[in-house]
């Protein structure tokens, strides 16, 4: 399934079995306490009360069944140092619901002497729940003289006590003042509480004005407590309700009645995001409503999920777990919604399976509470686990979908989630090559490489997800069956304090990009483009600015070039990076210029050595991607170089493998992104050996194929004189930039080049001629031909050529001069007639 559970802690595995042999040995040494199912009943009470934050967890079970009243564990909590134990204790009377005290009765909060049992303070003594958590600092080198427990009580307050120990005897630690424990209040007049045990936060809502008012309180290891922040949340909640979340095991609710009940968390992760997760209670059965507040992106979507018929019953509650990047969203038998928080504008980035999919009914079906981080915790069953996207079935979804949205949603979620990139990336590129075609709402290879590339650097810094491009997608306007969603902007938190670290300087972060932010930062080729044209323009003129600043340029791309080799040693199959390519690595060392600025301007408190190199990186991986792609197409059909010498006809892998380049151009070209050198090349060679020649030059004139120096090189060395050869051949000499089409002339020794060659050079000698008297008159030789149009012609070629300007002009021109002009004109003459 989509979601996959990794056992940290089994209560059932890892404690019955003890408690099992150390009831055995007791009944050995004398039978009491009734008979084997009366200790079977005795194990179905053992269930874990609490998690602390260091891994302990605290369990219990109860021993016997002799008295009147049954002791009830409302809540538990133990100190770093495993030496204080803290726990609210009340009786029951068994006809009575665990979740009503009996007139009279008193909820015991106790704090014990752990090493040794040595003192028991009473705490409180009331008729209202009161649930302990001990703090745990984030400094735990040495024991601490004072330890601080909060108090939750029912009646809507939470205090803070401040218990002062001291060591005697050895391991010996006891209460230094049992009669005095100073008490503070942190929060009053609260409807809902939630405590993160990772990072020693309390989230609390209180209502003013009836309206709900999110507030968090950071504990620190210098016993000091500070109100973070305040969020206004618009959600109905009621001045008589009470909810905690995460302050242990939360079995005073009726689990079968979980639908009933609103469900709310919050969840953070270490970029600085802040989400509150909130569903009301069940009014339909038809529908489910739930929110996700995205206050590090300034905005709210509700979604309105189908539930299928009527007659679907709905007996648990909504499921929200944390998974960093993503929030998982279940409602088992129903629907799966896996939520991109890092990425919520568009809904094509998470992923939403409905109930018509068996992974729907492959999830959890007893309640799981999300602790911090992926940590999860099955009350019922006793399990602590870590929560995992699962990247298998994950990679099989992908394969097997037919949805647009839902190939979108899988490639994200496998992409943020890799724990082994390389293996991830080879196994996506193989189904990219095998369903190259299967995507009509976005280009695959175009999304492929953006999300790829993002995610290879994304974890060097912070902020990467508001300077680089996260997908090609920038609008999606295609419905999702079964889920509608509605997108609001919402107040931004106030923040409460001035000096921040750690996660609240991210969260700071994102919340100033939000207020100040606009437009957006993200990169983008477009100063690359403009630049790219105008230095492919004057090099195409034969003009060049200062050849510094060309140069560092062309050293930018030979550093992209170098790092990818370095990381790259394994010869390739394809024939890449082979030739000099200018424009490409023009256009790729524009980029590392551009890209190096704009992360310098927006990248604070970042070394410049390390910014290039992330740069370097980022190139590198862009051109890594469509190099493997490619490799794995080449492998895939056994193709080898030898197939371009011409000698055979295409073959239908050459054929699979030249629209696989085909598709990689057109993604690249529409985000302007760089090539490997000699992508063009290989491209265009490929083109010749399998297009019949109208198509091919269709390919050419509408700039799918470029030719470059090199491929047209290549196939005037490679290619005979035959009448198709020479059809093509001339064909594409035509269609190529005067400059680059004079040189490959002279490559080809055949009539029609002459006659190329020879209608160049006199277009170059009158050049702005005016016709005046010739300085002498030009004496035949014995051989000439009495053809006096041309013998006028000629004379007056060499004329032109034996000025001092002229000579200056044609200097370098390989000594084409009147004479070759002569033979060219006669030969093609002689051929026109059939003579």
């Amino acid at each position: 399934m989509a979601l996959r559970l990794v056992s940290d802690f089994d209560l059932r595995k890892d404690v019955l079995p003890w408690l099992r042999s150390q009831r055995a040995a007791s009944a050995a040494a004398g039978a009491r306490g009734g008979g084997p199912g009366v200790l079977e009943n005795n194990y179905e009470s053992l269930r874990i009360l609490n998690v602390e934050r260091n891994g302990n967890i605290i369990y219990t079970y109860k021993h016997l069944y002799t008295f009147e009243k049954d002791l009830h564990v409302v809540s538990c909590s133990v100190n770093s140092e495993r030496t204080l134990l803290a726990a609210s204790l009340v009786h029951f009377t068994k006809e009575r619901r665990k979740n009503e005290l009996q007139p009279g009765s008193k909820c015991l909060t106790l704090l014990v002497e752990i090493h040794p049992v040595n003192n028991v303070k009473v705490l409180k003594a009331v008729d209202s729940y009161i649930w302990v958590q001990f703090l745990y600092p984030h400094v735990e080198s040495h024991p601490l003289a004072e330890n601080h427990l909060l108090l939750i009580s029912e009646e809507k307050y939470i205090e803070k006590i401040h218990i002062q120990v001291t060591q005697e005897d050895g391991n010996r630690v006891v209460l230094k003042d049992s009669g005095h424990l100073p008490r503070e209040r942190v929060a009053e007049d609260f409807v809902w509480a939630q405590w993160d045990m990772s990072e020693q936060r309390l989230y609390y809502i209180d209502l003013k004005k009836s309206r709900s008012v999110l507030k968090c309180i950071q504990f620190s290891a210098d016993e000091k407590f500070n109100l973070m922040f305040e969020a206004p949340l618009d959600i109905t909640l009621s001045d008589s309700g009470f909810k905690l979340v995460n302050f242990g095991c939360d079995d005073l609710q009726d689990e079968e009645n979980l639908s009933k009940h609103l469900t709310l968390c919050v969840f953070t992760n270490h970029t600085g995001t802040l989400c509150v997760c909130y569903s009301p209670k069940f009014d339909s059965w038809e529908k489910i409503t739930y929110s996700v507040f995205y206050f590090h992106k300034g905005h709210s979507k509700t979604f309105t999920a189908a539930l299928g018929s009527v007659d679907s019953h709905v007996t648990k509650g909504l499921t929200f777990l944390n998974l960093d990047y993503y929030v998982a969203v279940y409602l088992p038998g129903h629907f799966f919604h896996l939520l991109n928080i890092q990425h919520p504008d568009l809904i094509c980035h998470s992923l939403f399976l409905t109930g018509n999919n068996e992974v729907v009914d492959m999830l959890p079906h007893s309640p799981l509470q999300s602790l911090s981080g992926s940590l999860v915790l099955d009350w019922c069953s006793g399990k602590l686990s870590r929560a995992v996207l699962n990247q298998s079935y994950l990679l099989q979804f992908l394969w097997n979908t037919q949805l647009d949205y839902e190939k979108m949603g899988a490639l994200h979620c496998v992409l943020s989630w890799g724990r082994d990139p390389q293996f991830l990336e080879a196994k996506i590129i193989q189904w990219i090559s095998e369903n190259i075609s299967a995507c009509h709402s976005f280009d695959l290879i175009q999304e492929f490489i953006i999300a790829s590339s993002y995610w290879s650097i994304y974890p060097e810094t912070s902020n990467m997800d508001k300077l680089l491009p996260y997908s090609s997608v920038l609008t999606w306007n295609t419905e999702i069956p079964g889920i509608t969603l509605v997108t609001e902007e919402i107040p931004l938190p106030f923040m409460k304090v001035h000096s921040f670290k750690g996660y609240w300087e991210k969260l700071n972060s994102n919340l100033e990009y939000i207020k100040y932010s606009k437009p957006p930062l993200l990169y983008n080729n477009s100063m690359v483009q403009r630049e790219w044209h105008s230095l492919i323009s004057e090099e195409k003129t034969g003009r060049r600015r200062s050849m510094v600043y060309v140069r560092n340029i062309l050293d930018n791309a030979m550093k992209v070039i170098s790092n990818l080799e370095a990381r790259n040693l394994e010869p390739r199959l394809t024939p890449l990076f082979q030739e000099e390519d200018s424009p490409q690595r023009l256009l790729m060392g524009l980029m590392v210029s551009e890209l190096k600025d704009h992360l310098l301007r927006h990248l604070q408190g970042v070394e410049k050595k390390k910014i290039e190199q992330m740069v370097l990186d980022y190139i590198s991986k862009l051109l890594d991607l469509i190099c493997q792609i490619l490799e794995t197409s080449w492998r895939k059909h056994h193709l080898h170089p030898s197939v371009l010498h011409f000698s055979k006809r295409a073959s239908a892998a050459e054929f699979t493998v030249f629209h696989i380049m085909t598709r990689i151009l057109e993604a690249t070209t529409s985000l302007f992104l760089p090539l490997p050198p000699g992508f063009h090349t290989l491209h265009t060679l490929l083109g010749v050996h399998c297009l019949p020649l109208h198509n091919l030059l269709h390919y050419i004139d509408d700039g799918v194929l470029l030719l470059t120096e090199t491929a047209v090189t290549r196939l005037m060395k490679d290619l005979d004189n035959s009448e198709k050869n020479e059809k093509l051949k001339f064909s594409i000499i035509v269609r190529l930039p005067p400059l680059i089409g004079q040189k490959i002339c002279r490559l080809w020794d055949h009539p029609m080049s002459s006659n190329i060659i020879s209608r160049n050079h006199v277009k170059r000698l009158l050049l702005n001629y005016k016709k005046q008297p010739l300085s002498s008159m030009i004496d035949k030789s014995p051989g000439s031909v009495e053809f006096l149009p041309l013998n006028y012609f000629i004379e007056i070629l060499t004329d032109r050529e034996s000025s001092s300007q002229a000579l200056y002009a044609l200097e370098g021109h390989d000594n084409v001069d009147a004479k070759f002009v002569e033979e060219a004109a006669l030969k093609h003459t002689t051929m026109l007639l059939g003579l």
